[in-house]
């Protein structure tokens, strides 16, 4: 703005720039409307940051129609210095807003354009993500992409899914609507991950994080105890075509949480889930990521298809092997546990010498020898035991260490 003098009136307390939509408050205090939204949700006291008086979380605003029309006029008086005019700002967003919009969400005309414009009010602010909550939008948003599913039609889906991607389901609201309808959303959504659209990528990584959202709310009900092996097929084909992290770990997420039923752990093993997700290790992600996968092949071994599945890709030991030191206690437990279940039920001479040349056992050596978790160190010396007189001439496994591991 150069040598341009702006009155003192103008500029907002908190982001000390020019006011574009100035409100009151009930101290009597004018800020920009962003701004001082901004503050009470963030802030831990809500206090008037100029007054220091008590406000409410959700305090009326009142807003400042003449300051605002002498700040447009101002800017207008001063577009030629490169002042930009200030829009007059819209109303604000309200539950009763909220409800009409839903209205029209059912009205095939209006559709659309209405699903539309609540994703981006949703992008907006959290204060319309709140009213949109309170209104109920996340139901009416599962009850979309249910009707979507029925009447197999796919406009609209990316807009619904973002919606609550953007609002977050809250569990509450989302209880009984999974109790009386679980198995329908769960068909919607694995029908959804299976459907073909412009933005894949985006789609079925947010489609992934409500699955997981809907699920963490619901842990006591069940709802992956009869999931069909669709499920899963369309879940694989998602980690192998590609997602976005957040996606791929909510994935993961929902594959885990699937575990705890064994007919689910066969269903996982014929959808390929072992070797894809060994595939999926060895691109190298985060340690969230290595940790989920390997909780995962940890449950899959436990099966004999799964330790056959496992076998079959030629780099599942060696990607295994890597993550027992230098990733994360965790990932180095699974490691190990993974390594015992292979060795104890498919110790092969094959398996056992892979073993060798990829570094398992110089890695199972060094866990003997460094401080970690007892039962850690127990299950490594555990493995180097059993397999001693094949490994005996290992120079991994020193003198010292060959008295502790001989077998008895």
């Amino acid at each position: 703005m150069g040598d341009i003098e702006v009155c003192q009136y103008f500029i907002c307390p908190i982001s000390l720039q020019i006011m574009k939509d100035p409100v009151t408050t009930i101290t009597g205090i004018t800020y920009d409307r962003e701004s001082i939204e901004q503050w009470l949700l963030t802030s831990k006291k809500t206090t008037c940051p100029v007054t220091k008086q008590p406000l409410q979380k959700d305090p009326d605003l009142t807003p400042n129609h003449t300051l605002h029309r002498l700040i447009q006029g101002w800017c207008t008086q001063n577009a030629s210095h490169g002042i930009d005019i200030i829009p007059t700002p819209k109303r604000p967003l309200d539950k009763f807003q909220v409800l009409k919009l839903i209205k029209h969400l059912w009205q095939p005309e209006l559709q659309l354009k209405t699903i539309k414009q609540l994703v981006s009010l949703a992008a907006e602010n959290e204060k319309n993500r709140k009213y949109m909550i309170e209104a109920g939008l996340p139901k009416e948003m599962l009850v979309f992409i249910v009707t979507c599913f029925e009447q197999g039609q796919i406009d609209g889906l990316e807009e619904a899914l973002g919606i609550l991607n953007f609002i977050q389901i809250p569990s509450a609201e989302t209880k009984p609507i999974l109790l009386e309808n679980h198995d329908l959303i769960i068909k919607s959504l694995t029908w959804v991950l299976g459907c073909e659209m412009k933005n894949q990528v985006t789609v079925k990584s947010h489609t992934m994080l409500v699955l997981k959202t809907i699920i963490e709310a619901c842990t006591s009900s069940n709802v992956l105890e009869l999931v069909t092996p669709e499920f899963f097929k369309r879940i694989v084909e998602v980690l192998r075509s590609g997602i976005t992290q957040q996606g791929i770990n909510a994935a993961l997420d929902v594959l885990l949480e699937a575990c705890a039923w064994s007919r689910n752990l066969i269903r996982m093993i014929e959808a390929n889930t072992v070797f894809e997700l060994i595939e999926l290790e060895l691109s190298f992600p985060e340690k969230k990521t290595t940790e989920l996968i390997l909780g995962i092949l940890c449950n899959l071994c436990s099966c004999p298809d799964g330790r056959a599945q496992f076998l079959s890709h030629r780099g599942s030991i060696a990607v295994v092997s890597m993550k027992i030191l230098g990733v994360s206690p965790k990932a180095g437990d699974r490691a190990v546990l993974i390594l015992s279940m292979i060795c104890n039920f498919f110790g092969t001479y094959m398996v056992l010498q892979e073993m060798l040349k990829v570094g398992a056992v110089e890695k199972l050596s060094s866990l003997t020898k460094i401080d970690c978790a007892s039962f850690l160190k127990e299950e490594a010396s555990e493995i180097l035991r059993l397999h001693f007189p094949e490994w005996k001439d290992s120079p991994c496994i020193d003198r010292f260490q060959s008295i502790r591991v001989k077998p008895r």
